[in-house]
């Protein structure tokens, strides 16, 4: 018998590890140019102009934006069916669970608002180009920005490194707790290095 509901949760996982995980390692090894400043940003903005207009936007279409539309509608669908009690349990677990969902809700306002203003409106509208000069204007400008910002790479970056477990729990990889403990804490031991990474560039708009 086809299980549909097998074969969703398993493409929704694979979809968040990859294209997820892809889009937050893109982000942040572009961002963390900024530590080398203008220059060492704009430089890495540069080359990725490079790819042909046509090819980019099939890109970000197929492969980023489709995907993760995906993802997001059929992860509602899971939070509406979740039913998170960290405040009675208190299990390390049952909050990541929690926090799992409520980041995911976060994400979806986020990166609507995220990706609207600097993709479709500043880049795409205006015609704008995104360079180390405006993103510094923009954070700076507005600290509320700046914080929003932060909130939102740390929810993302959450998102991800804890969907790293859930990824080989539901695919089989992590059988039996204490995998799952050890897989557990490497992932958080990885969020906690990108969350200090992200820290660290968007720290550099203000200092230089």
């Amino acid at each position: 018998m086809f299980h549909a509901t097998f074969y969703l949760r398993r493409l929704h996982s694979i979809v968040g590890l990859l294209v997820l995980g892809g889009v937050i390692f893109e982000h942040i090894f572009t961002n963390s140019m900024a530590l080398g400043g203008p220059k060492a940003l704009n430089g890495a903005l540069a080359m990725m102009e490079l790819i042909p207009h046509p090819i980019f936007l099939g890109i970000e279409i197929g492969a980023i934006a489709i995907p993760l539309l995906f993802h997001a509608i059929y992860g509602i669908y899971i939070c509406l069916q979740a039913n998170n009690n960290p405040g009675r349990m208190g299990y390390i677990r049952n909050w990541q669970f929690a926090l799992q969902r409520w980041t995911a809700w976060f994400l979806v306002v986020f990166l609507i608002w995220h990706v609207f203003y600097l993709r479709v409106f500043t880049k795409g509208i205006t015609g704008t180009p995104i360079s180390y000069e405006l993103l510094q204007s923009y954070f700076t400008g507005s600290p509320i920005v700046a914080v929003l910002y932060i909130i939102g790479m740390f929810a993302a970056i959450f998102h991800f490194c804890n969907g790293i477990t859930t990824f080989c729990m539901t695919w089989g990889i992590a059988k039996g707790p204490r995998v799952q403990n050890v897989i557990g804490i490497l992932s958080m031991c990885l969020c906690a290095a990108l969350c200090l990474v992200t820290l660290a560039f968007m720290g550099s708009y203000f200092v230089m």
